[in-house]
């Protein structure tokens, strides 16, 4: 299930970079081919996941685990939402790609233990700090949205990729 979910978040993070990317058009295809290769790990991670959805999870509904995972994914749509109108209020659209990637990063350090997937430690820690540098990164003509893209979504693919693989082999799933 990471897989398809981080596959989406590639395929939306790099859309978002195509707010303002550098004027050559290669920056196009290159964040084109991250949504691209998103909606292809989305769609090699859905099929497995619809297989083995009765499979028994580290969240069982209307367990701790499970409201933990509701409190967490509430608290990051409201941050998340809150940061954006103030970003917006105080003149910085610009921050809103960033704040709200920093909030989808430490998300992950409360979702990694809910989840029992220390995995998501690294996405959180790697993603984080993707979200701080692009942030502070100042050059001119670029959108931090740019950089949350071309540096955030390859990490979804990465590590959705690689939970891909290990779940494969781990449910004997082709």
């Amino acid at each position: 299930m990471i897989g398809a979910v981080f596959g989406v978040a590639a395929f939306a993070w790099a859309g978002w970079g195509q707010e303002n990317p550098p004027g050559h058009v290669a920056w196009r295809v290159v964040l084109g081919g991250l949504s691209v290769a998103g909606l292809v790990l989305a769609a090699l991670s859905v099929p497995i996941a619809i297989r083995h959805w009765r499979t028994p999870t580290a969240i069982d509904p209307g367990g701790t685990a499970f409201r933990v995972y509701l409190i967490v994914f509430w608290l990051e749509v409201i941050i998340g939402a809150v940061l954006a109108v103030l970003a917006a209020r105080a003149g910085r659209p610009d921050l809103v790609a960033p704040l709200i990637l920093a909030v989808v990063g430490v998300h992950f350090f409360a979702l990694a233990v809910v989840f029992q997937q220390p995995v998501l430690h690294v996405a959180a820690a790697v993603l984080t700090m993707i979200a701080i540098l692009a942030a502070l990164l100042r050059v001119e003509g670029l959108s931090p949205s740019f950089w949350c893209a071309i540096l955030g979504a390859p990490v979804f693919l990465a590590i959705g990729g690689w939970c891909l693989a290990v779940g494969k082999a781990v449910l004997g799933a082709a």
